[in-house]
């Protein structure tokens, strides 16, 4: 079984030397989902997905960018990495939205968190933008489906 990480010998958080790491490309894609009672649903799929706040799927888009940009300053042992690449795609669905964020760096440590903070503030962005029309959206699941480079690669 893998150690944690982010733990040291003494048992107290650190944040992970990663200066002896191989500079590689590094690719995470995460996924969020954003569910709408029916009713609400149809209000803003009438509405050609535009709110009185402005393009409810542009707005998410920018959100989660800017949410990968700043993913060190919220997560605590997250490294502050340039990101050479975020792509936020959305969707719609029968009764709400698939996101995927894409983020790509070259570097010595991944961005999976990049991708999962990303996915999940565009979530959190339509939510905002929504919940005018009703409080139970439901945000998740949010999950990892993809990391290339590094020790070792990952696909759901």
């Amino acid at each position: 079984m893998s150690e944690l990480t982010h733990i040291n010998k003494e048992g107290n958080v650190h944040m992970v030397d990663v200066s002896g790491k191989e500079i590689t490309e590094r690719i995470a894609v995460a996924t969020s989902h954003v569910e709408f009672p029916i009713e609400a649903f149809a209000t803003i799929k009438a509405n050609g997905f535009n709110t009185k706040k402005g393009s409810l799927i542009q707005t998410a888009v920018l959100a989660g960018i800017g949410a990968v940009k700043k993913t060190s300053d919220l997560i605590p042992l997250c490294h502050n990495i340039p990101i050479s690449k975020v792509d936020i795609d959305i969707q719609p669905t029968e009764n709400g939205f698939e996101i995927s964020c894409l983020v790509k760096t070259t570097g010595q440590t991944g961005v999976e968190m990049e991708a999962l903070t990303g996915a999940s503030v565009a979530g959190l962005c339509i939510y905002d933008m929504c919940k005018a029309l009703s409080h139970d959206i439901i945000i998740g699941p949010t999950q990892l489906q993809e990391k290339k480079g590094g020790k070792r690669d990952f696909k759901r």
